[in-house]
């Protein structure tokens, strides 16, 4: 492999780095989500499930405020400068957490926590940091240490929670967070040049074009839909574990670690089958599908832990289709140039969901003392995704390529994104000189990169 091709010791330092920090990020919702609802209801006031609906979900609330006019503010003042002001409010929140001694308490805790809002960001700095040619293979590793992320606090958080409990919990991720001031300090590198980019970046003047795509209207009602029911799920199914699967909470990991392998095992063929055989909206509305009918399942027939495994293990199989190939129907259907924008708005109505499902979940257990139309509420939600969905336009097969077409360069924009859409297999090309670089919608086989590359090479 040619070294155009790999990254950069500085590239792969910078991608490791972030991916960590972004993964730390996550650990502050996704850790306590399998216990919060047994350990949230031991403080005063947590017998009322509004509120421990309301303390699970503003941490959502305030990302979805708060995410794009950080990612915004860190395009003028730095991205490393943003990144330690929301570090540092995700640590105070953390440790108002740990020493809450009421509900109210952890619910601004929560709050606080949500407000370091940095994965915008991060996202960012990333791009400042990696080459254009393997910008897509830098996200995706952001990716993973996300849902990685996920996967094992569904199994470590019951087994820390038995041992050191809720506020020890918040405690943990306090300290790791400080240690990421070192991590960002020391190991993530300073970028020679800060600049805005299309492609991770949400740009206020790209909204309405985002906004009035009815194709992204679709997958942003689709991560509304897929989240609110996610939180909804979670703040009645650890009370569903004790109380009806029999488990003390240090035991729950029982049932989240063989469902959550038995469900990555099986998203990956369908993922594959999706992408490969060019039959990503067929495998996209079956997850929807089944994650209806685990909904269903859960409203009408729970009565005993095999039934809850059951269910859950249809859960997780189509939540982990669902997430793997949403992004990648986002980055098809976008316009080259808005690609960022499109998920900085897929983003936002994600973070956004996680507060409404939770605070309506905690209602609607308070008002009818039962999980049953909680989980109703879920097959609500995914009902309406597969009407909406069936409309969707199958995408076509195609990939994002970047190409940098020089700092000094000073041509003209137009005509060389005409002759670049003029290659075979270029499905939408843009020329951004400000960024200098060309965006390429592109066939995943049978496109010209040789000659696309030449063009740009004799236009240097």
């Amino acid at each position: 492999m040619s070294a155009a091709l790999q990254l950069t010791a500085l590239e792969l330092r910078a991608t490791l780095g972030l991916s960590g920090l972004y993964a730390l990020r996550m650990l502050g919702m996704f850790l306590i989500l399998p216990v919060f609802a047994v350990y949230a209801k031991q403080l005063p006031g947590g017998e009322n499930h509004v509120l421990v609906g309301l303390a699970l979900g503003a941490y959502g609330l305030t990302q979805a405020l708060l995410q794009l006019p950080f990612g915004m503010w860190s395009d003028h003042i730095g991205r490393k400068r943003v990144i330690y002001i929301g570090l540092a409010l995700f640590v105070v929140g953390s440790l108002i957490c740990a020493l809450s001694e009421h509900i109210v308490w952890l619910i601004v805790g929560r709050a606080v926590q949500g407000a370091g809002a940095i994965s915008a960001a991060i996202t960012a700095l990333l791009a400042d940091l990696t080459r254009e040619e393997h910008r897509t293979k830098a996200m995706a590793m952001i990716g993973g240490s996300i849902a990685t992320t996920f996967a094992v606090s569904l199994v470590a958080a019951p087994k820390l929670a038995a041992a050191i409990g809720l506020p020890g919990i918040f405690a943990l991720t306090a300290a790791l967070a400080a240690l990421a001031f070192i991590g960002v300090w020391r190991i993530i590198p300073d970028p020679a040049v800060t600049r805005f980019h299309s492609d991770t970046e949400t740009s206020s003047s790209r909204l309405p074009l985002v906004l009035r795509d009815g194709q992204l209207l679709r997958l942003n009602y689709g991560v509304f839909a897929l989240h609110a029911a996610q939180m909804a799920m979670f703040t009645v199914m650890p009370l569903l574990l004790t109380r009806v699967g029999g488990l003390e909470v240090g035991q729950h990991w029982w049932v989240y670690l063989p469902v959550v392998l038995l469900a990555f095992v099986l998203m990956v063929p369908a993922v594959i089958y999706g992408e490969k055989k060019r039959q990503l909206k067929r495998v996209f509305l079956f997850a929807i599908a089944l994650m209806l009918a685990a909904q269903l399942g859960m409203t009408l027939w729970l009565p005993s832990l095999a039934a809850i495994v059951l269910w859950l293990t249809l859960y997780f199989i189509a939540f982990n289709v669902l997430e793997a190939t949403q992004p990648s129907l986002i980055s098809k259907i976008a316009p080259a140039q808005a690609k960022g924008t499109a998920m900085g708005v897929y983003t936002t109505c994600q973070s956004a969901s996680m507060f409404l499902g939770a605070v309506l979940a905690g209602w609607l257990f308070e008002r009818y003392g039962s999980p049953a139309p909680v989980f109703a509420l879920c097959a609500l939600l995914m009902a309406g995704w597969l009407a909406v969905a069936w409309g969707m336009q199958p995408p076509l097969p195609v990939r994002t390529r970047m190409f940098h077409i020089g700092e000094d360069w000073q041509g003209d924009a137009g005509v060389l994104s005409a002759k670049l859409a003029s290659l075979d297999g270029v499905k939408e090309a843009v020329v951004l000189i400000d960024e200098r670089v060309a965006l390429l919608k592109v066939l995943q086989d049978g496109w010209d990169e040789a000659a696309a590359e030449q063009l740009i090479a004799e236009t240097n």
